[in-house]
Protein backbone atom coordinates (compact mmCIF):
# COMPACT_ATOMS: atom_id res chain seq x y z
CA UNK A 1 0.00 0.00 0.00
CA UNK A 2 1.24 3.86 -0.49
CA UNK A 3 2.11 5.80 1.97
CA UNK A 4 -0.24 8.50 2.09
CA UNK A 5 2.33 11.42 2.92
CA UNK A 6 4.40 10.22 0.19
CA UNK A 7 3.78 12.28 -3.35
CA UNK A 8 1.35 10.59 -5.72
CA UNK A 9 1.96 7.53 -7.71
CA UNK A 10 1.73 8.00 -11.61
CA UNK A 11 2.03 5.63 -14.67
CA UNK A 12 3.19 6.25 -17.64
CA UNK A 13 3.44 3.29 -20.30
CA UNK A 14 4.64 3.92 -24.10
CA UNK A 15 2.82 0.95 -25.65
CA UNK A 16 5.06 0.68 -28.92
CA UNK A 17 5.08 -2.08 -31.85
CA UNK A 18 8.08 -4.04 -30.82
CA UNK A 19 8.52 -3.08 -27.38
CA UNK A 20 6.56 -1.59 -24.11
CA UNK A 21 7.85 0.65 -21.59
CA UNK A 22 6.10 1.72 -18.06
CA UNK A 23 7.68 3.74 -16.28
CA UNK A 24 6.07 4.71 -12.40
CA UNK A 25 7.28 7.85 -9.99
CA UNK A 26 6.33 9.12 -7.47
CA UNK A 27 7.90 12.81 -7.21
CA UNK A 28 11.11 11.90 -9.33
CA UNK A 29 11.64 8.73 -7.26
CA UNK A 30 11.11 6.03 -9.76
CA UNK A 31 9.07 3.17 -7.97
CA UNK A 32 9.19 0.92 -11.42
CA UNK A 33 11.00 1.37 -14.95
CA UNK A 34 9.87 -1.82 -16.78
CA UNK A 35 10.59 -2.83 -20.67
CA UNK A 36 8.99 -6.05 -21.90
CA UNK A 37 7.78 -7.11 -25.50
CA UNK A 38 4.50 -5.67 -26.89
CA UNK A 39 3.40 -9.20 -27.96
CA UNK A 40 -0.38 -10.16 -27.47
CA UNK A 41 -1.44 -6.36 -27.57
CA UNK A 42 -4.98 -6.13 -28.94
CA UNK A 43 -5.71 -2.43 -29.18
CA UNK A 44 -9.49 -2.85 -31.21
CA UNK A 45 -10.50 -4.76 -28.35
CA UNK A 46 -10.66 -2.49 -25.11
CA UNK A 47 -11.87 -5.23 -22.81
CA UNK A 48 -8.58 -7.25 -23.91
CA UNK A 49 -5.99 -4.08 -24.24
CA UNK A 50 -7.42 -3.26 -20.98
CA UNK A 51 -6.63 -6.49 -19.48
CA UNK A 52 -3.23 -6.42 -21.08
CA UNK A 53 -2.14 -3.24 -19.49
CA UNK A 54 -3.76 -4.14 -16.40
CA UNK A 55 -1.15 -7.71 -16.15
CA UNK A 56 1.39 -5.18 -17.36
CA UNK A 57 1.21 -2.86 -14.14
CA UNK A 58 0.53 -5.72 -11.96
CA UNK A 59 3.78 -7.76 -13.32
CA UNK A 60 5.88 -3.98 -12.97
CA UNK A 61 4.53 -2.83 -9.52
CA UNK A 62 5.48 -3.74 -5.87
CA UNK A 63 2.24 -5.74 -4.56
CA UNK A 64 -0.31 -3.41 -3.17
CA UNK A 65 1.14 -0.13 -4.79
CA UNK A 66 -2.23 1.39 -6.82
CA UNK A 67 -1.42 4.46 -9.03
CA UNK A 68 -3.19 7.88 -8.51
CA UNK A 69 -3.20 8.88 -12.55
CA UNK A 70 -2.33 6.63 -15.52
CA UNK A 71 -1.74 7.25 -18.87
CA UNK A 72 -0.94 4.90 -22.27
CA UNK A 73 0.54 5.57 -25.52
CA UNK A 74 -0.99 2.55 -27.64
CA UNK A 75 0.27 1.64 -30.72
CA UNK A 76 -2.41 1.24 -33.33
CA UNK A 77 -4.93 2.74 -31.04
CA UNK A 78 -5.60 4.70 -34.04
CA UNK A 79 -8.78 6.97 -33.14
CA UNK A 80 -10.43 8.89 -30.65
CA UNK A 81 -13.44 6.35 -29.73
CA UNK A 82 -10.94 3.57 -29.92
CA UNK A 83 -8.44 5.28 -27.35
CA UNK A 84 -11.51 6.12 -25.13
CA UNK A 85 -12.68 2.68 -25.15
CA UNK A 86 -9.56 1.42 -23.66
CA UNK A 87 -9.63 4.32 -21.09
CA UNK A 88 -13.00 3.12 -20.28
CA UNK A 89 -12.06 -0.05 -19.30
CA UNK A 90 -9.06 0.42 -17.73
CA UNK A 91 -10.86 3.82 -15.18
CA UNK A 92 -12.79 0.69 -14.32
CA UNK A 93 -10.31 -1.67 -13.02
CA UNK A 94 -8.27 0.94 -11.37
CA UNK A 95 -10.99 3.27 -10.21
CA UNK A 96 -8.34 6.44 -11.22
CA UNK A 97 -7.60 8.89 -14.11
CA UNK A 98 -7.08 8.04 -17.00
CA UNK A 99 -5.98 8.84 -20.63
CA UNK A 100 -4.58 6.76 -23.35
CA UNK A 101 -3.51 7.89 -26.77
CA UNK A 102 -1.57 6.65 -29.72
CA UNK A 103 2.01 6.26 -29.30
CA UNK A 104 2.80 8.86 -31.53
CA UNK A 105 0.92 11.69 -28.99
CA UNK A 106 3.60 10.71 -26.50
CA UNK A 107 6.60 12.62 -28.56
CA UNK A 108 5.33 16.33 -28.12
CA UNK A 109 5.07 16.07 -24.15
CA UNK A 110 8.13 14.06 -24.08
CA UNK A 111 10.16 16.68 -25.37
CA UNK A 112 8.75 19.08 -22.69
CA UNK A 113 6.49 20.92 -25.20
CA UNK A 114 2.89 21.70 -25.67
CA UNK A 115 1.41 21.96 -29.07
CA UNK A 116 3.50 20.26 -31.99
CA UNK A 117 3.82 17.42 -34.45
CA UNK A 118 4.79 13.83 -33.18
CA UNK A 119 6.11 11.94 -36.43
CA UNK A 120 7.34 8.34 -35.92
CA UNK A 121 9.24 6.35 -38.36
CA UNK A 122 9.87 3.09 -36.80
CA UNK A 123 9.23 -0.35 -38.10
CA UNK A 124 6.05 2.37 -39.81
CA UNK A 125 5.33 5.52 -40.01
CA UNK A 126 3.16 8.33 -38.34
CA UNK A 127 2.63 11.48 -37.78
CA UNK A 128 0.05 13.49 -35.62
CA UNK A 129 -0.93 17.04 -34.12
CA UNK A 130 -3.62 18.55 -32.36
CA UNK A 131 -5.58 21.35 -33.64
CA UNK A 132 -6.61 24.58 -31.50
CA UNK A 133 -9.87 23.05 -30.03
CA UNK A 134 -7.33 19.89 -28.80
CA UNK A 135 -9.60 17.71 -31.56
CA UNK A 136 -6.32 15.24 -32.52
CA UNK A 137 -5.30 14.56 -36.28
CA UNK A 138 -3.34 11.50 -37.50
CA UNK A 139 -2.10 11.12 -41.02
CA UNK A 140 -0.29 7.89 -42.39
CA UNK A 141 0.28 4.89 -39.87
CA UNK A 142 -1.85 2.66 -43.07
CA UNK A 143 0.50 -0.36 -42.15
CA UNK A 144 3.51 -2.02 -44.36
CA UNK A 145 1.09 -3.20 -47.44
CA UNK A 146 -0.88 0.36 -47.81
CA UNK A 147 1.40 3.16 -46.27
CA UNK A 148 3.96 3.42 -43.57
CA UNK A 149 6.41 5.35 -46.30
CA UNK A 150 9.93 6.07 -44.86
CA UNK A 151 9.28 3.34 -41.85
CA UNK A 152 11.29 0.40 -41.75
CA UNK A 153 8.50 -1.73 -43.64
CA UNK A 154 7.63 0.52 -46.25
CA UNK A 155 11.13 1.21 -47.63
CA UNK A 156 11.97 -2.64 -47.79
CA UNK A 157 8.45 -2.61 -49.94
CA UNK A 158 9.45 0.14 -51.62
CA UNK A 159 12.93 -1.12 -52.23
CA UNK A 160 11.79 -4.40 -53.35
CA UNK A 161 9.68 -2.50 -55.91
CA UNK A 162 12.78 -0.63 -57.21
CA UNK A 163 14.43 -3.39 -57.69
CA UNK A 164 11.96 -5.43 -59.53
CA UNK A 165 11.58 -2.37 -62.17
CA UNK A 166 15.57 -2.45 -62.70
CA UNK A 167 15.24 -6.59 -63.45
CA UNK A 168 12.33 -5.52 -66.25
CA UNK A 169 14.71 -2.72 -67.23
CA UNK A 170 16.93 -5.69 -68.66
CA UNK A 171 19.82 -3.92 -65.66
CA UNK A 172 22.36 -6.09 -63.94
CA UNK A 173 21.74 -6.95 -60.07
CA UNK A 174 23.05 -4.30 -57.73
CA UNK A 175 23.85 -3.98 -53.77
CA UNK A 176 20.47 -3.30 -53.12
CA UNK A 177 19.24 -6.31 -55.12
CA UNK A 178 22.29 -8.76 -53.82
CA UNK A 179 21.36 -7.78 -50.24
CA UNK A 180 17.51 -8.19 -50.31
CA UNK A 181 17.82 -11.54 -52.46
CA UNK A 182 20.11 -12.58 -49.80
CA UNK A 183 18.21 -11.46 -46.93
CA UNK A 184 14.90 -13.03 -47.92
CA UNK A 185 16.70 -16.24 -48.47
CA UNK A 186 15.99 -16.55 -52.15
CA UNK A 187 18.65 -16.81 -55.06
CA UNK A 188 17.25 -14.16 -57.53
CA UNK A 189 15.32 -11.17 -57.72
CA UNK A 190 11.72 -12.88 -59.48
CA UNK A 191 11.28 -14.69 -55.88
CA UNK A 192 11.48 -11.31 -54.42
CA UNK A 193 7.52 -11.37 -54.44
CA UNK A 194 6.75 -14.74 -52.92
CA UNK A 195 9.01 -14.19 -50.48
CA UNK A 196 7.73 -10.44 -49.19
CA UNK A 197 3.95 -11.99 -49.68
CA UNK A 198 4.85 -15.00 -47.33
CA UNK A 199 5.73 -12.92 -44.09
CA UNK A 200 3.13 -14.11 -41.37
CA UNK A 201 3.84 -10.74 -39.71
CA UNK A 202 4.09 -8.19 -43.16
CA UNK A 203 5.61 -4.96 -40.44
CA UNK A 204 7.88 -6.85 -38.57
CA UNK A 205 9.40 -9.22 -41.19
CA UNK A 206 9.72 -6.69 -43.42
CA UNK A 207 10.86 -4.25 -41.36
CA UNK A 208 13.99 -5.92 -39.81
CA UNK A 209 15.53 -6.11 -43.15
CA UNK A 210 16.03 -2.39 -44.07
CA UNK A 211 19.58 -2.02 -42.67
CA UNK A 212 19.91 -3.93 -46.17
CA UNK A 213 18.77 -0.72 -47.55
CA UNK A 214 20.58 1.84 -45.83
CA UNK A 215 24.10 -0.89 -46.84
CA UNK A 216 23.49 -0.72 -50.26
CA UNK A 217 23.66 2.65 -50.43
CA UNK A 218 26.83 3.08 -48.37
CA UNK A 219 27.98 0.45 -51.25
CA UNK A 220 27.32 2.87 -53.92
CA UNK A 221 24.00 1.34 -55.31
CA UNK A 222 22.17 4.45 -56.83
CA UNK A 223 18.38 2.09 -56.65
CA UNK A 224 18.56 2.36 -52.42
CA UNK A 225 19.48 6.22 -52.40
CA UNK A 226 16.45 7.24 -54.45
CA UNK A 227 14.65 4.80 -52.65
CA UNK A 228 15.70 6.57 -49.08
CA UNK A 229 15.21 10.04 -50.56
CA UNK A 230 11.69 9.08 -51.41
CA UNK A 231 11.20 7.97 -47.67
CA UNK A 232 12.51 11.46 -46.62
CA UNK A 233 9.93 13.08 -49.07
CA UNK A 234 7.04 10.89 -47.93
CA UNK A 235 7.85 11.69 -43.78
CA UNK A 236 8.38 15.19 -45.21
CA UNK A 237 4.62 15.03 -47.00
CA UNK A 238 2.72 13.25 -43.76
CA UNK A 239 3.96 16.36 -41.75
CA UNK A 240 2.47 18.98 -44.44
CA UNK A 241 -0.99 16.99 -45.05
CA UNK A 242 -1.10 17.45 -41.09
CA UNK A 243 -0.26 21.14 -41.41
CA UNK A 244 -3.25 21.33 -44.07
CA UNK A 245 -6.16 20.01 -41.55
CA UNK A 246 -5.03 22.50 -38.75
CA UNK A 247 -2.38 21.07 -36.22
CA UNK A 248 0.33 23.71 -35.09
CA UNK A 249 3.56 22.58 -37.49
CA UNK A 250 6.42 24.63 -35.98
CA UNK A 251 8.02 21.92 -33.84
CA UNK A 252 8.01 18.59 -35.13
CA UNK A 253 9.56 16.28 -32.75
CA UNK A 254 11.05 12.93 -34.16
CA UNK A 255 11.32 9.71 -33.26
CA UNK A 256 11.35 6.08 -34.40
CA UNK A 257 14.54 3.59 -34.61
CA UNK A 258 14.73 3.84 -38.11
CA UNK A 259 14.88 7.45 -38.84
CA UNK A 260 16.99 8.31 -35.57
CA UNK A 261 19.81 5.78 -36.79
CA UNK A 262 20.00 6.23 -40.03
CA UNK A 263 21.62 9.73 -40.70
CA UNK A 264 20.95 9.61 -44.52
CA UNK A 265 16.80 9.05 -44.14
CA UNK A 266 16.68 11.89 -41.14
CA UNK A 267 18.94 14.00 -43.70
CA UNK A 268 16.34 13.54 -46.20
CA UNK A 269 13.36 14.21 -44.25
CA UNK A 270 14.74 17.10 -43.06
CA UNK A 271 16.17 18.14 -46.77
CA UNK A 272 12.57 18.27 -47.80
CA UNK A 273 10.32 19.57 -44.83
CA UNK A 274 12.56 22.26 -45.09
CA UNK A 275 11.87 22.89 -48.97
CA UNK A 276 8.13 21.86 -48.34
CA UNK A 277 7.42 23.84 -44.77
CA UNK A 278 10.78 26.19 -44.29
CA UNK A 279 9.43 26.94 -40.66
CA UNK A 280 8.99 24.11 -39.32
CA UNK A 281 11.85 22.62 -36.85
CA UNK A 282 12.79 19.30 -36.58
CA UNK A 283 13.98 17.88 -33.35
CA UNK A 284 15.35 14.33 -32.57
CA UNK A 285 13.25 13.12 -29.54
CA UNK A 286 16.30 12.05 -26.69
CA UNK A 287 14.27 10.77 -24.50
CA UNK A 288 12.03 7.59 -24.23
CA UNK A 289 8.59 8.03 -25.47
CA UNK A 290 7.46 6.84 -22.14
CA UNK A 291 8.46 10.29 -20.43
CA UNK A 292 5.48 11.57 -22.62
CA UNK A 293 3.37 9.31 -20.76
CA UNK A 294 4.23 10.11 -17.49
CA UNK A 295 3.92 13.79 -18.42
CA UNK A 296 0.19 12.75 -19.30
CA UNK A 297 -0.35 10.79 -16.37
CA UNK A 298 1.17 13.99 -14.24
CA UNK A 299 -1.31 16.53 -15.72
CA UNK A 300 -4.22 14.15 -14.85
CA UNK A 301 -3.34 15.28 -11.62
Amino acid sequence: MQDASSPPLVIGIDVGGTKTHLRALTGARTVADHVRPSGGWRPHDPAAAARWLTALVHEALPAGVRPAALAVGGHACETPRQCAGIATALRDVHGTPVRVVGDAELLVPAAGLTDGVGLVAGTGSVAVGRRADGSPVQVGGWGAVLGDEGGAAGLVREAARAVWAAHDRGEAPDALATGLTAAFGVTEVPALGAALEGASDVSAEWGRHAPVLFAAAEAGSALAAEVIADGGRALAALVLRLAARGPAVDDVVVAGGTILSQPRLYDAFTAALARSLPGARPRPLRVPPVEGAVALARALL
